[in-house]
């Protein structure tokens, strides 16, 4: 295969995943993206140029997490390993719970695929090849859709039981191969992986993120999860998840903000991290107890707020003595993304 083109741009959004009791499940694109160039070159290896967030920390060598994706994507499209100039534009926080990683790997499969003459019709690949490099889908999935996503990991050969009963024509009923299961009334086996579905999020339905001045590490925030919760903790985060797509799409009969209340309950995480980032559980909790729908974006430290309604002004008064007039908080009121990543050639 040969490029289609010798310029492409990318544009992925920020995300917040879990949104309370969605845990590695749940996630939402929000309006702050990151924007990037790539550029083929003559000379071998990696040209970075990096502005914005990350700008004096992040690697200008191939061990830059979008370079290597993108690398690792050319192999599998079977496009040749060429040099490449990169600059990028970054309005994502790195390592606060906004889906930093997410997005460079988002980035670094677009690009690639762009550079191949795939138009939007290749986002599944994107979504498919990212949430395997990621590990997890939650972010990937809503930087590839936009919008809120809720994502599983279908495995056949473990989900689909086998029937051995005399009335049974074969053990498997429902046909399994090693790439997926054959269900009643499908066109096409329904492969093994990742998978996301789109809810959609009400017009009216606000997003607020608090974004401290320290980091965290997803790695070391997944160490200090249980390996074992006890079941009335499951059973509330099953019913609160279930509850969130209902409520995040504003169009429920009851009360919208007290639906997002109650959906972005959590028992599960965010209690187990709380000693890693103190200022944020009791940012989100003091926030929770004056009625805001407010959980830890992702494995912190971000907060995010979900709410029908502006209410900056009031998040604003609430929050400025002891949080935002010290510097350590800036508050972000990114839109509802909708789109996910754009990729394509570089206008001339």
């Amino acid at each position: 295969m040969k490029f289609a083109t010798d310029a492409v741009r990318v544009s992925v959004p920020a995300t917040s995943a879990n949104l309370g009791p969605g845990f590695d499940t749940a996630g939402l694109a929000l309006g702050v993206r990151d924007e990037l160039s790539f550029r083929l070159t003559p000379s071998a290896g990696t040209q970075i140029e990096i502005h914005g967030e990350g700008e004096n920390t992040l690697p200008r060598d191939e061990s830059h997490l979008v370079v290597r994706t993108f690398r690792r994507t050319l192999d599998e499209l079977g496009l040749p390993q060429a040099g490449v100039s990169l600059v990028a534009h970054n309005r994502i926080p790195q390592e606060r719970g906004m889906g930093s990683s997410a997005e460079a790997i988002v980035a670094g499969v677009s690009a690639a695929v762009a550079f191949a003459g795939y138009g939007d019709d290749a986002r599944d690949f994107i979504f498919d090849l990212a949430a395997h490099i990621e590990g997890h889908p939650d972010n990937v999935a809503p930087a590839v859709y936009g919008g809120m996503t809720v994502s599983w990991d279908f495995e056949p050969k473990t989900e689909v039981p086998i029937c051995d009963v005399p009335s049974s024509k074969e053990p498997n009923v429902v046909p399994v191969t090693g790439d997926g299961a054959l269900f009643p009334g499908s066109p096409e086996p329904f492969k093994g992986g990742y998978h996301t579905v789109n809810y959609p999020v009400g017009e009216r339905i606000n997003a607020w993120v608090f974004v401290p001045d320290y980091k965290l590490s997803t790695e070391e925030a997944r160490k200090a999860l249980p390996l074992e919760v006890p079941r009335k903790d499951a059973l509330f985060n099953v019913s609160r998840m279930a509850l969130l797509p209902a409520a995040m799409s504003g169009a429920a009969s009851r009360d919208t903000n007290a639906l997002l209340f109650s959906a972005t309950g959590d028992t599960l995480h965010q209690f187990y991290r709380s000693h890693l980032m103190p200022q944020s559980w009791e940012l989100m909790t003091f926030l929770r107890s004056h009625g805001y729908a407010s959980t830890i974006s992702g494995a912190g430290p971000c907060v995010l707020v979900l709410h029908e309604g502006d209410d900056t002004a009031a998040l604003t008064n609430l929050l400025f003595e002891h949080w935002l007039s010290a510097s350590h908080w800036r508050m972000l009121h990114p839109a509802i993304d909708r789109q996910g990543v754009l990729y394509g050639p570089e206008e001339r």
